[in-house]
């Protein structure tokens, strides 16, 4: 079972909109879909790199026994890392 994820990743994530937006980390521009299930007890974050091969999938899932962080085919570090700086882009940034 995955571990519970580190301190701030629950909260970033929640802090994300939902639906698809534009995102950037580091010099890299994403497009980015959070969906909620399960009254948000379940959330699916896909990002895939714009002009670039990077790709960033997961699930998480918020239970009674604590929150489960569950990347698809890649590291729990390299999917927290994306979550953690992963700023939306709003739309003063098309301006």
């Amino acid at each position: 079972m995955t571990p519970a994820p580190q301190a701030g990743v629950e909260a970033a994530l929640l802090a994300l909109p939902t639906g698809v937006f534009r995102g950037q980390t580091g010099n890299r521009r994403y497009v980015v879909s959070k969906t909620l299930f399960n009254a948000g007890k379940s959330i699916k974050l896909v990002a895939e790199e714009l002009g670039g091969n990077d790709y960033i999938s997961l699930n998480f899932y918020r239970l009674n026994r604590g929150a489960r962080l569950h990347p698809c085919e890649m590291s729990a570090q390299k999917v927290s890392d994306f979550i953690l700086n992963l700023r939306p882009q709003t739309d003063q940034d098309d301006a």
